[in-house]
């Protein structure tokens, strides 16, 4: 059976506070709270600076077993360098600490500029210096700089394969060689909903499928109604059973190597009105997913029944930050 996992990109928003995290829940919480809520988080701090090992351990001690985190990967490779010269902020990237969240670690988004044009020759170059497992990645990380040896990030024991999926913004990527590229290294090319702003395609080029909607119709403050909702619903069933829907838009006319399977992962990104956390709840509901959540949108942890093992304010997952 494939994994589907329904959830938020970030939680810390300010707007989100006495609405779907509960008047009285304190701002320490809310990662405990959201983590139980939904099935999945899309971490984007990580895309404006990185994170310190601690900051990544605190994260995996706060959410609940078999929760899965995404994460996004730094703009200072993507939007400052623009894929040049990023062995060392590659390596930066990975002594960071994410390897810490160990089993919580789910894929590794690469988002890309509107501006930036299809390179074949850098984007192929790029795809081959992705880690595929712990192990290259610790390797990877060996190449630091300076500062950021010695500090634990990947003092982590056994192996598992790193999964890699990119957003692009530029129809320009919107090619047979592109998407040939991304299969050959079994890389997601992000099915990206944004109010038409930018491209939409749904080409299956890796084992998994990676979804954000940041509003179908206002970008990132829209919400998803019932009708919208229902399809994203259906075209998440069929990718799960290795199938695509029959008016899916491609970008490609090659086929799609065939599985019986895979995983998903879909965040909603329409953040700004509040809306982001109830679309993923109601789709997780849609789905049949919200029967293990602990946590209710808008309701106090509290009325967890005491001794349960998801309460927040008893979890040894509540680590205080």
């Amino acid at each position: 059976m494939s994994e589907i996992r329904i959830g938020i990109s970030g939680w810390r928003y300010s707007p989100w506070r006495k609405d779907f995290y509960p008047k009285g829940l304190r701002q320490a919480d809310e990662l405990a709270f959201a983590s139980r809520a939904v099935n999945s988080i899309e971490i984007n701090g990580s895309f404006y600076a990185l994170q310190t090992p601690e900051r990544y351990r605190q994260w995996r001690k706060q959410t609940p077993d078999g929760f899965v985190f995404s994460l996004k990967a730094p703009r200072y490779i993507t939007h400052m360098r623009r894929l040049k010269e990023i062995e060392e902020p590659l390596a930066n990237f990975f002594a960071s600490g994410p390897l810490l969240l160990d089993d919580k670690l789910g894929p590794i988004l690469w988002q890309f500029p509107p501006n930036m044009k299809f390179d074949e020759q850098r984007f192929a170059d790029f795809l081959a210096m992705l880690p595929r497992d712990r192990k290259a990645a610790i390797a990877c990380a060996q190449h630091c700089a300076q500062r950021l040896r010695d500090s634990g990030a990947t003092d982590i024991t056994g192996n598992a394969a790193l999964r890699h999926a990119v957003e692009i913004r530029h129809e320009s990527f919107l090619c047979d060689t592109f998407i040939k590229l991304l299969r050959k290294y079994n890389v997601a090319l992000v099915v990206s909903d944004s109010a038409g702003k930018w491209p939409y395609v749904e080409d299956l080029t890796a084992d998994f499928v990676y979804l954000r909607l940041h509003g179908d119709i206002e970008l990132y403050s829209s919400g998803y109604t019932a009708s919208a909702l229902r399809r994203w619903r259906l075209r998440i069933q069929a990718w799960s059973h290795g199938t695509q829907p029959d008016d899916a838009r491609l970008a490609s006319t090659l086929a799609a190597p065939k599985r019986a399977k895979r995983d998903i992962y879909c965040y909603f990104d329409n953040d700004q009105k509040v809306h982001a956390p109830y679309d993923a709840r109601r789709l997780l509901d849609k789905l049949g997913l919200d029967g293990e959540l602990a946590t209710e949108p808008g309701v106090l942890p509290e009325t967890v029944a005491p001794g349960h093992p998801h309460n927040p304010k008893e979890s040894n997952h509540a680590t205080r930050r």
